[in-house]
């Protein structure tokens, strides 16, 4: 019966390449600990730490018959252990900057979306209220706001004082504010 423990690394590497599992076992006993400690310096997390070496090893057997192990079996562990904390570190970095654009492009859409209810909301709420003034102050309203004509423009054709306009624009707004007013106030409450 072979002592795997007092076979070199090279004797360990040609026994592992023919599928001997001792041999493996033997590489695995001997390497873990050191591979772990190196890579634990860069990862700070055993857990991601174990699964990093434990990849490492299960990679090591499934390809041991494709393997290279120049200039020796503890270079070729350690490159390996280094290339797979690097890839993950890189992932974990790029992952990261994903989510926070994610993020970033979720809250700027939500905010854009909601921005765009509410100003929909606002609206249908300032027809409504414009919709309810007796008739000749939403006309005299409607010709200030969204025909933009003056007030004498407004007092020529509808035949009505330039005074007559004004206060009908006036008490126009303040039947508006009294209502969006309230509004804001409620919808500042429901929205906290």
């Amino acid at each position: 019966m072979t002592n795997y423990s007092s076979l070199s690394d090279y004797e360990l590497t040609a026994l592992l390449k023919a599928g001997d599992r001792m041999a493996f076992t033997e590489i695995y006993d001997r390497y873990f600990w050191m591979l772990h400690a190196h890579a634990y310096k860069w990862m700070r997390n055993r857990e991601e730490t174990r699964d990093v070496i434990h990849e490492l090893f299960l990679a090591l057997w499934e390809k041991r018959e494709s393997l290279s192990f120049e200039p020796g079996l503890r270079s070729y562990l350690s490159a390996a252990a280094r290339n797979r904390i690097f890839n993950l570190l890189s992932h974990k970095r790029i992952e990261s900057e994903y989510l926070t654009s994610l993020n970033e492009f979720m809250d700027q859409g939500s905010c854009i979306t909601d921005h765009l209810v509410r100003e929909k909301q606002l609206m249908e709420i300032i027809e409504s209220e414009i919709a309810g003034m007796p008739d000749k102050m939403r006309e005299v309203f409607e010709l200030s706001r969204k025909e933009n004509l003056s007030h004498r423009e407004i007092a020529e054709r509808l035949d009505i004082s330039e005074q007559t306009v004004r206060k009908h624009v006036q008490h126009a707004l303040k039947i508006l504010r009294f209502k969006l007013g309230l509004y804001l106030l409620m919808s500042f409450f429901i929205g906290m």
